[in-house]
């Protein structure tokens, strides 16, 4: 693909995986929304069959592969939530999938990805170039190579959660004036982006990342691609990509996007909200969009914003601890 992505490649993916992802619900809470004076709206991607929006990508990505890439596979690096959706729909479609993940990844997102029949590689955060050994393995087994975020395919699938955004909140009569979605690389908020010209007024596009790993935020603020200092020290392992994509930035960028970070504490309190009030298990990168809406109540004081709960694979003995603090 050389055009620049547009709605219908959003459209096209949406038509592609509908038979194997779910439309996931568009959720309130009335009694919070009478706290933070703001309607808040939370799409529940944790909802997902792996439990998070990595699924859409993945699918859109396994659909196109040719005969011969379905017969060599694919390759992907992640700490957990691209790993298994690459797993998930690989296996689905009957394609071998190898996933390169850090050795830190997060006990369940490794189970999981094991469980769902992919061959792991193991790289360390601080010393691998996780990169180069992705590249060396594609080219010596000759796998495709799927990216997390920064993929036309990917960020397109991506995308599709804006068509059911449009949709959703169009039947509820509301229009929404803010979307905010965690972002690691980008990838999803950069799809989204590409639907906001479905509405009369289009809502400000806000990405979320963990505060001191917000390389979107800066990029947004500079207008070039700004890299993280550090690789780890985030409970939000998520969203850990070291600088934004160089497809997703300039779709943010011309969609006037801007950037905003949460600490630690404050994500593990949304967690603790989206618990209460939706009834959702969120992981720590799955609920900085919300932690970040939280935060930023002045901001959005009177206006309907939509949240993206983007994840939900977190440990048990993790989620349990932290709704104990």
């Amino acid at each position: 693909m050389t055009e620049p992505l547009a709605l219908a490649d959003v459209e096209a993916a949406a038509a592609r995986i509908a038979p194997h992802v779910e439309t996931t619900p568009l959720l309130e809470a009335p009694l919070l929304d009478a706290e933070l004076g703001f309607r808040l709206l939370v799409k529940a991607e944790s909802l997902q069959p792996v439990g998070a929006f990595k699924l859409r990508g993945a699918f859109n990505q396994i659909l196109q592969l040719t005969d011969e890439e379905r017969r060599r596979g694919v390759i992907a690096v992640s700490s957990g939530n691209h790993a298994q959706a690459v797993a998930y729909a690989a296996r689905a479609m009957g394609v071998a999938a190898t996933i390169v993940m850090p050795q830190d990844a997060p006990r369940v997102k490794l189970e999981r990805t094991k469980a769902l029949g992919a061959r792991v590689e193991f790289y360390d955060r601080l010393s691998n170039d996780r990169d180069a050994l992705t590249r060396r393995l594609a080219e010596r087994e000759g796998l495709r190579f799927i990216h997390p975020y920064d993929d036309p395919r990917t960020i397109a699938g991506q995308g599709t959660i804006g068509l059911e955004i449009f949709a959703q909140t169009r039947a509820k009569g509301v229009a929404p004036e803010a979307i905010i979605a965690s972002c690691s690389g980008g990838g999803l908020a950069s799809g989204i982006a590409l639907t906001l010209g479905l509405y009369a007024r289009a809502p400000r596009m806000f990405t979320a990342e963990p505060a001191g790993f917000d390389d979107m935020r800066r990029s947004l603020e500079s207008g070039a691609a700004q890299v993280n200092a550090a690789l780890a020290g985030s409970i939000c392992d998520a969203l850990l990509a070291p600088t934004p994509g160089r497809h997703t930035l300039p779709i943010l960028l011309a969609c006037g996007a801007r950037g905003l970070a949460a600490t630690d504490a404050q994500v593990e309190a949304a967690m603790r909200v989206a618990a209460e009030h939706f009834r959702l298990v969120l992981e720590p990168g799955g609920a900085a969009a919300l932690a970040c809406a939280l935060i930023e109540r002045e901001r959005f004081a009177g206006m309907t914003v939509v949240v993206i709960a983007s994840g939900g694979n977190v440990d048990r003995k993790d989620f349990a601890a932290i709704l104990d603090r």
